[in-house]
């Protein structure tokens, strides 16, 4: 049987419908397919469940690929193997608790509430006033770092994720060139320079922050050290406020189109938390993962060599009808626990409940203030690069009550 030729990937200038109908394509034809780079990429949901469910043979320590370079730590919780990953998680997860992030939910309302008095227009953007500033001030202030500094945040992460290369590898290591340098590993030596400030004075003058706690969290007689403090931090602070800021303007995207689904949220907030989750299946804001071959192996039927880079699409996973019917319909009701946008497995996000509670809280006060909110198409609207689903700009306009 001939096999179809491959459509070309779309991008997201459209909101991402033409990229769901591609990866529907490539979930059917090719679910398991070689690039031009030689990274194999995964669409299907139980593929890449699979995949992250056994770290033995799937790595996420990337350094595999070139183990001579120093782009990657080995302190980044994010991209280490047992046992250190186990060491590491039970010392940050002493520290980061459920109990920490359910505790935030008054000064998060308390957050979103005092941007939204700060508007003195009808018409805004919505990540640059409201989804940008709320989850990068609410981590400012968990980690103890001065909320204020937020535009030195904004810089850190524009630089970094302004970064666009088409190979995966080279998008983790860089060829040593100019602009590699400066948009990814100035900012990222700036960035730890000033957490590893912040770091050094909690152990010498204590605190009562999360990097306070971080530094004194202990297992079994060992402690985290700087190096672990300050990457954990960065982490937090970058995957954090960027990952939250496109679940927000995701959220009014999704409901702006589905206004059904938008006036039952109106009507009943204790939807919300499903409407959310929906959301992030939907529209994943981190739409992919990696991860590296241990040993020859293979997924679908085809083969793939030992220290590979496998690419797992998250966003094609959350959108396969083999678990999710009629799967681009937007339906709060619909049952999205398996949905792969927080990954599986051992590096399940830790800061999911943290995304969680902000993704609510922020609807259920732009639901407050606003008696009715809609986006401002098509211009104005800007996609942040692949790999990435959301919006960089988005333009609304509201109501007041």
């Amino acid at each position: 049987m001939t096999q179809p030729n491959r459509p070309s990937r779309p991008d997201l200038a459209d909101g991402g419908h033409a990229l769901f109908d591609w990866l529907r394509w490539m979930r059917d034809h090719e679910p398991v397919h070689e690039d031009e780079f030689g990274v194999f990429n995964i669409y299907r949901h139980g593929d890449v469940l699979d995949v992250t469910g056994d770290p033995g043979l799937f790595s996420s320590d990337l350094s595999r690929l070139r183990p001579d370079s120093t782009a990657l730590s080995e302190e980044i919780l994010s991209v280490i193997d047992p046992p250190l990953h186990r060491k590491l998680r039970r010392l940050v997860s002493q520290a980061f608790t459920p109990k920490t992030v359910a505790g935030l939910e008054p000064r998060v309302r308390e957050i979103a509430h005092r941007l939204l008095d700060e508007l003195d227009t009808d018409q805004f953007d919505l990540v640059e006033s409201f989804a940008y500033p709320l989850p990068v001030t609410v981590i400012a202030e968990l980690l103890g770092v001065p909320a204020s500094d937020r535009d030195l945040f904004r810089g850190w992460s524009d630089r970094m994720m302004s970064l666009d290369v088409e190979d995966p590898v080279e998008m983790q290591f860089g060829d040593g060139g100019q602009e590699y340098e400066e948009l990814a590993r100035k900012p990222m030596r700036e960035m730890h320079a000033y957490l590893l400030e912040h770091a050094r004075d909690r152990r010498a003058n204590g605190g009562d922050d999360l990097i306070a706690r971080l530094v004194r969290a202990e297992v079994e007689g060992e402690r985290l050290t700087d190096r672990q403090i300050v990457e954990f931090g960065a982490l937090l602070l970058m995957a954090g406020h960027v990952s939250t800021a496109m679940l927000l303007g995701n959220t009014l995207l999704c409901l702006e189109e589905n206004p059904d689904s938008a006036a039952k949220a109106r009507r009943s907030p204790d939807l919300i938390p499903s409407v959310i989750e929906e959301v992030m299946r939907l529209r994943p804001p981190i739409a992919v993962a990696s991860r590296v071959t241990t040993a020859d192996t293979e997924v679908a039927g085809v083969a793939i060599p030992a220290d590979r880079m496998v690419m797992l699409s998250l966003v094609s996973a959350n959108h396969d009808e083999r678990v999710f019917p009629d799967p681009e319909r937007f339906d709060p009701r619909r049952d999205a626990r398996v949905q792969a946008a927080f990954g599986h497995g051992i590096h399940y996000c830790l800061g999911a409940p943290l995304a969680r509670l902000e993704g609510r809280v922020a609807l259920e006060v732009l639901h407050e203030r606003f008696p009715d909110i809609s986006v401002d198409r098509p211009e104005g609207i800007s996609y942040h690069r692949e790999g990435l689903m959301g919006a960089r700009t988005l333009p609304v306009s509201v109501r007041r009550g």
